[in-house]
């Protein structure tokens, strides 16, 4: 469950971004226009990337709620022979962050958490100096909790978890002991780590596991009737979810799922399993005020952590389990994922009414699938 230098940078690297809702006066970028519609400019892109073994999964283009494009390429089971369709459930990866943070923020808007309370205000253990570090921080990858993003370092037990009650019991001990890497506050260094906290913390606070508080409280309302956190057996065995096919030494692509580190079932920073559809609900659902109040919708699709050209290009705000990126006069919102046989991004442009879901099974990256998609939205 620790993030690889090959997975930060997936994450990074097609960074689907984030933005509010405010309207624009601009000129209506990304009109359906032809090279985004069927047989277009973007649809040949992305066949010609399937067609060189660069991808393979799904992308999905959404023009005022309206699916103008939906395109599937390669197999979700190379084994079985099973095709990617519009029906086949992604490993969201870092795209699961959002999940948590509304999760959270809905705890928030209760009143039961407060984004300036330190985390030992909700959760024992921990040593003092990671316990000061605030909620906020913890959104926003400025709390110093956990392992660096860039690591390989892992529970020496890890691989022998095989319940959803040892890989959460495993994580929370491992967690506590580790100290603060800097002072909460002091800088941004994205984690992994901290974004399992705030699901011990919803957990803790909403007195459900928090599988079952995303069950009831975001995909229910949302719509996602085809979402889930599937343990690895189902993975395995369940041809509507893909196999992630990692790229080895000599490019060979192998099943994720036999490589040590996979783990036995998600949790609050990646491993949420989704069809394109549903992604889509959960967009449009966050966006349009069904998971959150209005005031609480605005503050959780905001940037507020100013983000460094070495963690993220320039002009991008890391906020709660989403980051804002500035493309002239319009903004993006969203979030990436990537990762060992994943690379996925969903990009929101709230005042183009655009919605552009990038999901695949293999890690080559997906960024030039998603630059072309900005640049033939936005113009």
């Amino acid at each position: 469950m620790s993030t690889t230098r090959r997975s930060a940078l997936g994450l990074f690297g097609a960074a689907g971004l984030l933005a509010t809702a405010r309207p624009s006066a601009a000129a209506p970028a990304g009109a359906a226009s032809r090279d985004l519609l069927p047989g277009g400019r973007f649809d040949q892109f992305v066949a010609e990337r399937a067609a060189a073994d660069q991808f393979s999964g799904l992308v999905m283009l959404v023009h005022r709620g309206r699916p103008v494009l939906t395109r599937c390429h390669g197999l979700a089971n190379k084994e079985r022979n099973v095709p990617n369709t519009p029906d086949i459930r992604f490993d969201l990866a870092s795209i699961t962050k959002g999940l948590t943070a509304v999760a959270l923020t809905q705890l928030a808007q209760q009143g039961a958490v407060a984004f300036h309370q330190p985390l030992g205000a909700y959760l024992d253990g921990f040593p003092a100096d990671v316990s000061r570090a605030t909620v906020h921080q913890l959104l926003t990858h400025t709390a110093g909790v956990g392992r660096p993003g860039l690591t390989n370092q892992r529970p020496a037990d890890e691989d022998s978890w095989d319940s959803v009650d040892e890989v959460w019991q495993g994580m929370s001990a491992y967690l506590r002991t580790l100290p603060s890497r800097f002072t909460p506050g002091s800088q941004f260094s994205y984690s992994n780590d901290g974004y399992f906290v705030l699901g011990e913390i919803v957990a803790t606070v909403s007195g459900l596991s928090f599988y079952e508080y995303v069950r009831q409280h975001v995909f229910t309302p949302a719509g996602m009737t085809r979402s889930d956190f599937f343990a690895k057996p189902q993975v395995k065995a369940d041809d509507s979810i893909a196999l992630g096919y990692a790229t080895q030494p000599g490019g060979v692509r192998v099943d994720a799922t036999t490589l040590p580190g996979f783990p036995y079932v998600g949790g609050p920073f990646t491993g949420a399993y989704c069809t394109a559809r549903d992604l889509l609900r959960f967009a449009t659902a966050l966006h349009g005020g069904k998971l959150l109040n209005p005031a609480f919708t605005h503050l959780g699709t905001t940037g507020k952590q100013a983000v460094s050209p070495v963690d993220l290009p320039q002009g991008q705000f890391y906020g709660y389990g989403q980051v804002e990126a500035i493309s002239g006069p319009h903004r993006i919102v969203g979030h990436s994922g990537g990762g060992p046989g994943r690379a996925n991004n969903l990009d929101v442009f709230p005042d183009a009414g655009w919605v552009a879901i990038v999901l695949g099974n293999y890690d080559t990256s997906v960024r030039p699938i998603v630059d072309l998609a900005r640049q033939l939205i936005l113009g």
